[in-house]
């Protein structure tokens, strides 16, 4: 990897030779034989990392390495101590050092050291500059993401967010589906209005559709005075259905003809009440295989489904991690009181490395903990949760040059099978759409497979 070095040291042959020999492995490199001037170099110009002899003339290579990271402590200080010296090592380290290495050295030994160097200070970049856009980023209300898959989000909601279309939200677990049905609220001409949510996953049947339609005074036991439903509660707003695939199949053709009439009657109630309100429902199944299988009503998911938004995984989302890790780290270290300042190189690395099944949700959990157990100013790997530092990810092996590893094309197109299907969250619908199959035909593999 090249980087822009500045060579500090009072032997100009040392200064011209280590010139040489580090251009010839693609650096470029400035070298000065006194720390007055190369201080100045350094205010002036863009260095990578900085390579110091300790022994200097006037200013030493402690007191140049100390006036750096005061001034520019984005630049990485090595420094170069006499062999045996380990004191003036140690005491360079105290001063902020990034690391050091005794002459006489090898080149190689060098480069490795000048390498990692640059390496980390792209990453303090990078990190720095994700820091920066958690307050500058492109946002849609509490969505926060600049990738390529959330920015068409933001421009996909902003183009419907003011209509009455009902829209269906889907997306994994995890991935901030009702954050999205309340940017359209807020977004919409009903943003004066309610916004009430429903998880359909969370009621029994009974129960659910008296929360829906409400009921009149002596429609069952319990029901001691008239109590309004979620649709009127609704009125003049937005109406939430959250986990609408879960809604039991009995109740799915009294919840099609409310909102094809937009009128009601309550549980025991003889009128219908007419109701005002816009209906956004998200689900994290996949409802067209479940009409395909009699589980969900076809005229009601089309009733649903006018508009689709696909809230996108993480895993899909790149610097998003980044970004929103940097974000929960403010939020909570601010609600623990703990300095917490952000990522180590290595911590962030392991969170753009892992596969993300929880999505956002997982992502926020991971910081909580992480932020809970650090001592440190920055989350080191040993903070993050145990499933995420042991994490490796996997590949699809369809070639090998040994012998004993090929599998037949039956087997490979199992296990690629498998791997769209994982990667896509189950979604079988997807999936499908991904490997140019039909659905029926990929679900008559998956039976195949032992999958259901």
């Amino acid at each position: 990897m090249s980087g822009r070095v500045l060579i500090v040291d009072d032997d100009q042959g040392m200064c011209e030779m280590l010139a040489v020999d580090l251009q010839r492995r693609g650096f470029v490199v400035a070298w000065h034989t006194a720390a007055g001037p190369a201080f100045t170099a350094l205010q002036s110009e863009d260095f990578d990392v900085a390579l110091v002899d300790l022994n200097l003339p006037g200013m030493s290579g402690i007191e140049l390495c100390e006036r750096v990271v005061a001034n520019r402590a984005d630049v990485p200080v090595v420094v170069m101590t006499a062999f045996g010296s380990m004191e003036s090592a140690i005491a360079a380290i105290r001063a902020g050092a990034y690391d050091f290495i005794a002459k006489p050295f090898e080149l190689d030994v060098l480069v490795l050291i000048l390498e990692r160097a640059v390496k980390h200070r792209a990453l303090q970049d990078r990190v720095q500059r994700l820091s920066a856009a958690v307050k500058q980023s492109q946002r849609f209300d509490e969505l926060i993401g600049d990738s390529s898959p959330m920015r068409e989000l933001f421009a996909q909601l902003t183009r419907i967010a003011d209509t009455e279309s009902a829209v269906l939200i889907t997306g994994e677990s995890g991935t901030g589906k009702e954050l999205v049905a309340h940017a359209l609220h807020r977004r919409s001409r009903r943003r004066d209005g309610p916004f009430v949510a429903l998880n359909c996953s969370a009621l029994p049947e009974a129960l659910l559709e008296s929360e829906l339609f409400g009921y009149k005074r002596g429609a069952f036991t319990d029901a001691k005075s008239d109590r309004k439903g979620l649709f009127l509660q609704a009125d003049a707003g937005t109406l939430f259905l959250d986990e609408i695939g879960e809604l039991p199949l009995p109740l799915q053709p009294k919840l099609l003809r409310a909102l094809e009439e937009r009128r009601l009657r309550p549980l025991g109630g003889e009128a219908e009440q007419s109701f005002d309100a816009r209906i956004l429902a998200a689900t994290n199944r996949d409802l067209e295989t479940a009409v395909d299988e009699g589980r969900f009503r076809e005229d009601l998911f089309y009733r649903l489904n006018v508009i689709t938004v696909e809230a996108p995984p993480l895993r899909a989302r790149g610097t998003d991690i980044l970004l929103l890790a940097e974000n929960f780290i403010q939020h909570f270290a601010a609600r623990s009181g703990k300095r917490v300042l952000g990522l180590s190189k290595q911590a962030a690395e392991k969170l753009l490395s892992y596969a993300w099944p929880g999505n956002v949700r997982e992502l926020r959990n991971a910081i909580e903990h992480a932020v809970a157990l650090t001592p440190y100013e920055k989350i080191a790997v040993e903070d993050l949760p145990k499933n995420i530092r042991a994490y490796h990810s996997s590949h699809v092996l369809i070639g090998s040059d040994n012998p004993t590893e090929l599998v037949s094309l039956e087997e490979v197109e199992r296990r690629y099978i498998l791997h769209v299907l994982q990667s896509v969250g189950g979604n079988q619908t997807h999936a499908a759409r991904i490997l140019g199959l039909n659905r029926k035909t990929l679900y008559r593999k998956l039976q195949q497979y032992g999958v259901d």
